[in-house]
């Protein structure tokens, strides 16, 4: 601290005192200015504090306040409240100089350096005369009114309320309000706050700032312990505005040994206006410096933190599924979908208290204030996820994440990842945290390599019906020679004399039976060239390996290969695209024809079965007795563009893995033990649940 001399006269000898910068003007003051440290050492001793105690500046600096107590101790009753708060106000009695003592009046405040270190306490005091213990009572309260959270309510908007109030009390409806949430609940959203002070923030604003506090329901953030007591004190009030009610809070929340005053106000305010004080000491014992060192830290944190992020006080949700537990319901899902108002209700009952920047972005908003409001904005674009939401904090989960989408404020759609973060106690009860990540270009990639790879795919498809060209072309042959064949013979019986009717009837049924049959074996050929999206369904897996087998029954029977089948009876049904997966089996059956012809075999066997593992996955085997796989290949046969074959360009396998991958299954390729390969893939039985939207 700097030092500088007095401005009366003394000796060489008389030490020189110290007073804070900028004290020289107290001087002049009228009232007494008092500096001391926080041991109570007295630092500064202005010309009233002379005149108020009849001690001289000079005997005072260096000696502890606790001098002036009657009893010879400081004035504790208050000291711990005066570091917590960061500032007192009230009557204490003093000794002066001539041993009497004086009532006098002070305001003492904290002032503490940027770390938050105590650097000194100045006391402001005025001599507040002769007056009875009565009197010194009441102007010690009326002093300390002034450190109590304030609030100003308008009730202009609740006058129905209370009039319905009165009239159930009238009829006997009513006697208590704590019997009767339901109306405590419609008067305190009927009385909005006007202003608060600095004190009702930071107690009760549930991290909301003034601007946020200002024009909502009250009872959005009075505490939940007493909503009862401010709804009886408002209605007492409307009754009786002459003078000052009180009622006593009860124990725990956010203040202890909490006293509730409640009066109506008079012009200039508007009618309607009632004033509020809480008075009590702070369930938090840090100190008032500390609360908000705190609180600014933890502002800038949710402030940089690189992704959007909402405060949300869910007291009141908290409350009315406290309710609903309470009377039984335990199927909250079901509760929902009887009582759907309550979803939509929660939307204005929910409300966001603090947002940070990169919200403010993802929402093409002006500002934080745009963003600070009922929670309903948030689930515009996404059908029942607010259901989904209170499902999760009904149940009391930790989390919930979800891939949803957004309406941003300019109408753009966006996806995002949404996660929301549910407290527990001893946590902050009245804080939910929401955040919203933006996936729109991992889903834009997504997407376009789904369309990459349903290009593969089909261009898979389109490679392997080339290689059954000669195949194919058999099939569609044989039916259309039958249908040529039968034709030419009806026609040789329509030019007889005598029309066998019958005989006619016969050929001519056949002419219609090959001509289905070519139209099935075409219809079949476009459903597996077609460019389409994969569609899964409920399929049976025997009768897709069965179809996809007459594809290739030419290429079988024209190279001399012995086909065996084994099918499991009684597979249950998959989930999957049926042309996805008759191009896996043609095209492991292709692969395996292919070897065993190359390979010069005198016999050729192919074996294709279908089964159900130990773990209940369906399985698809093909194994032959070629000449299996080489050593060095078996690690990449699934790899894009690897092929052993010369003329192969090696992506009908990497498809295969990709489209059993796709439906959550596994392929793999080995070789026997007595030679030749097998190839082998299973795939997921479906739970009830996943099958059930089919």
């Amino acid at each position: 601290m700097a030092s500088f001399v007095h401005k009366e006269v003394r000796s060489r000898s008389e030490p020189a005192f110290t007073s804070p910068p900028g004290m020289e003007l107290s001087d002049f003051a009228s009232e007494s200015v008092i500096v001391r440290d926080g041991h109570g050492v007295i630092k500064y001793w202005n010309a009233a504090s002379e005149a108020l105690y009849g001690w001289p500046a000079m005997a005072m600096i260096g000696q502890n306040l606790a001098t002036l107590h009657p009893s010879g101790g400081d004035d504790a009753g208050h000291a711990n409240a005066l570091i917590r708060e960061g500032r007192w106000q009230g009557v204490v009695r003093r000794r002066c100089l001539t041993g009497a003592e004086v009532t006098v009046a002070i305001r003492q405040t904290v002032r503490r350096d940027a770390a938050g270190t105590l650097l000194d306490i100045v006391e402001f005091g005025r001599n507040a005369g002769e007056m009875s213990e009565a009197a010194t009572l009441r102007m010690d309260a009326e002093l300390q009114a002034g450190l109590a959270a304030c609030w100003e309510l308008d009730t202009s908007s609740a006058r129905s309320v209370l009039r319905t109030i009165g009239e159930l009390r009238n009829r006997g409806i009513i006697d208590n309000l704590d019997e009767h949430p339901e109306w405590v609940e419609k008067l305190l959203t009927a009385t909005r706050i006007s202003a608060v002070n600095n004190r009702a923030v930071r107690m009760f604003g549930a991290h909301a700032g003034l601007e946020q506090m200002v024009g909502q329901p009250v009872g959005a953030f009075w505490p939940a312990e007493c909503r009862s007591a401010l709804a009886a004190l408002i209605e007492a009030v409307a009754d009786d505005s002459s003078r000052l009610h009180r009622r006593k809070m009860v124990a725990g929340g956010t203040i202890r040994n909490a006293v509730v005053r409640a009066w109506r106000c008079g012009e200039p305010k508007p009618p309607g206006t009632v004033f509020v004080t809480i008075n009590g000491e702070a369930n938090d014992d840090r100190t008032s410096w500390e609360l908000q060192a705190s609180e600014e830290r933890y502002r800038k944190l949710i402030q940089y933190l690189p992704t959007a992020l909402w405060q949300i006080d869910s007291r009141r949700m908290g409350e009315a599924f406290d309710q609903l537990k309470a009377n039984g319901v335990r199927d909250i899902a079901a509760y929902l979908d009887r009582n759907p108002e309550l979803v939509r209700h929660s939307g204005e009952l929910v409300r966001i208290t603090e947002v940070n920047r990169d919200a403010v972005s993802l929402f093409r908003a002006k500002n934080a204030a745009d963003l600070i409001k009922p929670i309903r904005y948030l689930f515009v674009a996404a059908n029942g996820l607010a259901k989904r939401i209170m499902i999760a904090h009904f149940e009391g989960r930790r989390n919930f994440f979800e891939e949803t989408r957004i309406r941003a404020f300019d109408g753009t759609v966006i996806d995002v990842l949404l996660t929301v973060t549910y407290p527990r106690p001893p946590e902050q009860l009245d804080t939910t945290f929401l955040t919203m990540q933006d996936i729109s270009e991992r889903v834009n990639a997504e997407q376009q390599l789904r369309k990459l790879q349903a290009d593969f795919t089909h261009c898979g498809r389109i490679a392997t019906l080339g290689e059954l060209a000669t195949s194919i072309a058999h099939e569609i042959n044989q039916p259309l020679a039958a249908i040529m064949t039968n034709g030419e013979t009806s026609l040789r019986w329509l030019a007889r004399d005598d029309h066998n009717i019958e005989k006619v009837t016969q050929l001519t049924s056949r002419i219609v039976s090959n001509a289905r049959r070519a139209s099935d074996i075409i219809h079949r050929m476009r459903g597996m060239a077609a460019k389409q999206e994969g569609e899964k369904h409920l399929v049976d897996f025997n009768e897709i390996v069965e179809e996809a087998l007459l594809f290739i029954r030419h290429d079988i029977e024209s190279k001399f290969v012995t086909l065996s089948m084994s099918f499991g009876s009684g597979l249950p049904r998959v989930m999957g695209d049926r042309i996805q997966l008759q191009q896996v089996i043609i095209n492991l059956l292709v692969n395996s024809i292919q070897a065993i012809t190359q390979s010069g075999q005198p016999v050729r066997q192919i074996d294709v079965q279908t089964s159900l593992d130990q773990d209940g996955w369906v399985v698809f085997s093909v194994l032959d007795n070629g000449p299996g796989l080489a050593a060095a290949d078996i690690d990449r046969i699934f790899e894009t563009f690897f092929s052993t074959k010369e003329a192969g360009i090696g992506i009908g396998l990497a498809i295969c893995q990709s489209i059993i991958s796709a439906h959550g299954g596994q392929i793999s390729g080995s070789n026997r033990p007595n030679g030749g390969a097998h190839f082998r893939f299973t795939l997921p039985v479906p739970t009830i649940v996943e099958a059930a939207p089919l």
